[in-house]
């Protein structure tokens, strides 16, 4: 696979993350849109990374600790997303007029 390959789909990634998190009002597809951007940038990374740096092993262990990282990050999102829901069944965004409650 080519680096222009590689930077093409992860080109796409962003796009459309970008485009899912703009255009949704959903909280969930929110936070997949914010995902889709992320993974994005770590396969342009990893793509680079592999190219200038001969296959060494370093950039490959820095995209598990980011995809580890990402896991986490989604699990506390969806938290706070249920947590959002059952205090106020709201699950779009536009339901939300202030956090402070």
């Amino acid at each position: 696979m080519t680096a222009e390959t590689v930077w093409l789909v992860a080109a796409a990634l962003i796009g459309i993350g970008v485009y899912g998190a703009l255009s949704q009002q959903s909280f969930v597809m929110l936070m997949m849109g914010l995902e889709l951007i992320v993974n994005g940038v770590l396969l342009a990374a990893v793509g680079f990374w592999s190219l200038t740096a001969a296959g060494l092993p370093k950039g490959q262990l820095l995209a598990v600790v980011a995809m580890a990282v990402m896991a986490v990050e989604m699990a506390i999102g969806f938290a706070l997303v249920v947590a959002v829901y059952r205090r106020r069944q709201v699950d779009m965004t536009d339901g939300l007029d202030t956090l402070r409650q």
